[in-house]
């Protein structure tokens, strides 16, 4: 057996498959199992009680969480004049226009989040065939669609997480990395577990929040008990 294969086995025999640990305890848990020599990302696996299929139930948000992503963001900004500068100055890594969709077009995505003015949706639109799958398309629903584009690129430099539901009615998200430590990997679940809470969607009856599983990149799934969090008001099963 691998050195890998060994430590994830090991990893494994830490975790009751059974048991639905507690936010605090989790997280430790999680941090305490990853164990690849990399800093492993920390990723939230939430099934939800909706129908994708409906469009009233359709599940998607954004939240800035306290202790960012733990890594750096590269933003790209559709944006002229003004618009242009003012992305500039807080920070965008690139900004443009035609300029922009043909860097785009030519096959270059080396950025991780893409902003956009409004009056610039038509431009941008030219190349939503390659940002929409790989979930880069600026939306208003999620604040990267905006007039305020510096306020945007430092909330997005920041740690801003988006998120929605996907086909199977399960939300994705990656909440920081292992080396940020339990405390701060903690406080960003939180955060994003009550902005998706916040985020149910009216149409939705029954059971909202199905199961909970927090993970690292290498490491065991470990299963949430979400009673002791404030303000929840589903069951978990």
């Amino acid at each position: 057996m691998s050195k890998i294969g060994k430590r994830f086995d090991a990893a494994v025999k830490k975790v009751d498959r059974n048991s639905r640990y507690k936010v605090d305890q989790g997280i430790k848990l999680v941090v305490d199992t990853a164990t690849a020599k990399f800093d492993e990302a920390i990723d939230v696996a939430v099934v939800l009680g909706v129908d994708p299929k409906q469009s009233d139930q359709q599940v998607r948000g954004a939240v800035d969480l306290p202790h960012g992503a733990g890594k750096t963001v590269r933003v790209v900004v559709f944006a002229k004049g003004p618009k242009e500068e003012e992305a500039k100055a807080a920070g965008a890594d690139y900004v443009g226009a035609d300029d922009l969709v043909a860097k785009i077009t030519g096959g270059w995505l080396d950025f991780d989040k893409a902003i956009a003015t409004p009056d610039m949706m038509a431009t941008v639109s030219k190349v939503a065939k390659v940002l929409g799958p790989r979930g880069l398309m600026p939306n208003p629903k999620v604040g990267t669609v905006t007039m305020n584009v510096g306020a945007a690129v430092t909330a997005e430099k920041k740690g801003k997480l988006d998120f929605r539901v996907d086909k199977a009615a399960i939300v994705h998200a990656v909440i920081g990395r292992k080396s940020m430590g339990p405390d701060k990997l903690r406080d960003n679940f939180n955060a994003f577990m009550s902005a998706l809470i916040k985020a149910k969607p009216s149409t939705s009856k029954g059971i909202y929040l199905r199961g909970v599983t927090v993970s690292s990149t290498m490491g065991p799934g470990v299963k949430m008990d979400l009673a002791d969090l404030e303000g929840q008001s589903s069951k978990e099963v």
